[in-house]
């Protein structure tokens, strides 16, 4: 399907995909899952990552199950909402006036977030068609859809317009591209001095090869986490210079801790991703970057 062009962009043929992403979409497309789902309901804002931050483990000890689920479903979406802050935090310095692109946008909360934080434009992209008519129902809904988009397209290959962009992001899905392809767009959608941040989960490459924990998220999540190193060396072959970069694998514990004991949320990876984080295989990164 032809898409037809917005002002300053190019028709795109939406989504050009490979076999493995038509697969990667058509799980997206088929999820329903409520450890996304149900936090999402609390504030219409929905998250597609994890959380970060001291849990408060009291909600553990409410005796009613009802009120019990419900406080831990609130816990588990206020971390996951702290950490989608803290990548707007490094976003900035921006204006209403500045566009910024989300790719990999889920169900949009990322978009919203950082459009509330700075009152700027947002483009989000998915190669989910459920997921984009989700986030942009969410939009209308709020009353910002003439400011916050989102498209069902291929964020390799957006057709957006080249250098219109201040900043840019992806929250926990650049497992799921080649990295140099993925980079090379958000470089040339960025103007000189944008801003790309991304918060991913990457196995140590220090230990080796990717460990057993690392395999088993892969396949629960038909993805392909890349080793830490790639990250680096990828972003300076497309004009990415790291400017920040944080270790988030200790912070973010605490929120795997209290959903491997919500019995109405977990999906079973659970206590693969708390073992990775813990013996070291795995870590959970924060990475900003200006584009030169």
């Amino acid at each position: 399907m032809t898409i037809a062009p917005e002002a300053g962009t190019k028709a795109v043929q939406v989504p050009t995909q490979s076999t493995y992403q038509t697969r990667v979409a058509d799980y997206w497309n088929a999820e329903e899952n409520p450890v996304n789902l149900e936090l999402g309901k609390l504030d219409d804002l929905y998250h597609h990552h994890y959380g970060i931050g001291a849990a408060d483990r009291t909600v553990l000890d409410e005796p009613d199950p009802e009120l019990r689920r419900e406080r831990i479903t609130t816990e588990l979406h206020r971390l996951e909402h702290a950490q989608a802050e803290l990548l707007a935090d490094h976003l900035g310095p921006l204006s209403p006036a500045d566009r910024v692109f989300d790719a990999g946008c889920g169900r949009g909360g990322g978009s919203v977030t950082a459009h509330l934080r700075y009152g700027c434009h947002a483009d989000g992209v998915t190669i989910s068609e459920k997921q984009a008519a989700f986030a942009n129902a969410q939009a209308r809904k709020r009353g910002i859809d003439g400011r916050v988009r989102y498209h069902h397209r291929n964020m390799l290959d957006t057709g957006l317009q080249t250098g219109a962009y201040a900043a840019s992001w992806n929250n926990e899905s650049t497992m799921y591209v080649e990295l140099d392809l993925l980079f090379a767009e958000h470089a040339r959608l960025l103007r000189r001095g944008g801003r790309y941040v991304t918060i991913t989960g990457c196995y140590n490459d220090t230990y080796g090869r990717a460990s057993r924990e690392v395999s088993l998220i892969n396949a629960h999540y038909i993805c392909d986490i890349h080793p830490r190193s790639e990250y680096f060396r990828a972003m300076a072959r497309n004009r990415l210079v790291p400017v920040h970069v944080e270790d988030l694998t200790e912070a973010t514990i605490p929120y795997w801790e209290l959903r491997s004991e919500a019995d109405h949320l977990v999906t079973g990876i659970e206590e693969t991703f708390l073992s990775a984080y813990r013996n070291g295989s795995f870590q959970y990164l924060l990475i900003a970057a200006d584009r030169i």
